[in-house]
């Protein structure tokens, strides 16, 4: 029964994105900076091994590539075909290996990477404390984790015609105990109008399953 509803929900994510992916870049065509700034602070040095994590068309690849260099590797995982065929069709393959994948289930040694990226990817994990705790069995003792998007909550609700409410995830409140539980301490959480940044350490002691 839960491999059904897994499999319901995946085809959900990949319909509602696959239905978007081809104008997806032109409806956003000015975040290249923010994308670009989000992955400086993410402190990646040359060498390290990243994952964008929920990669869609690719627009953090160029910008992780740059930050890690050609002696490190870039991986970019998402789970929508199509989103992930623009990503190629941009070129952004050039920077990054691209795979169809789920992060509840990545294909990834643990301890593998030193750093996962995910843009707007907090908002569409199906199931968070798993998910978030998939990330940091791949990740070092020490690695980080950024989320991030290029506008705050605020600005995002009112995007898309609604409100905030109390139990949105990306709240510090419920973000920092969700972390917490899942293998991250939080370092940083910056909620403003032209982004959302949080960003958090990998923990000791995270199962390895």
């Amino acid at each position: 029964m839960a491999d059904d509803r897994t499999a319901h929900d995946h085809t959900r994510v990949q319909e509602f994105f696959g239905a978007r992916a081809a104008d997806w870049d032109s409806r956003f065509p000015d975040d290249g900076p923010a994308y670009a700034a989000a992955v400086t602070a993410v402190g990646l040095r040359h060498g390290d091994a990243v994952l964008d994590a929920g990669c869609g068309t690719g627009r953090a690849l160029e910008a992780l590539r740059t930050a890690v260099g050609r002696a490190g590797v870039v991986l970019g995982v998402d789970l929508t075909p199509a989103m992930l065929a623009e990503a190629r069709r941009a070129g952004r393959d050039a920077h990054g290996r691209l795979l169809v994948a789920d992060v509840a289930r990545l294909p990834l040694r643990a301890r593998s990477l030193d750093a996962v990226f995910g843009a707007g990817l907090i908002s569409h994990l199906l199931r968070p404390a798993d998910d978030l705790r998939e990330l940091a069995r791949v990740v070092r003792p020490g690695g980080r984790l950024a989320l991030f998007h290029p506008v705050g909550r605020a600005a995002l609700a009112a995007r898309h015609g609604r409100e905030i409410t109390p139990d949105d995830l990306r709240a510090e409140d419920n973000l920092r105990p969700l972390l917490a539980g899942s293998g991250w301490s939080m370092t940083l959480y910056v909620d403003e109008d032209d982004r959302f940044l949080v960003l958090a350490t990998r923990q000791e002691g995270v199962p390895e399953g």
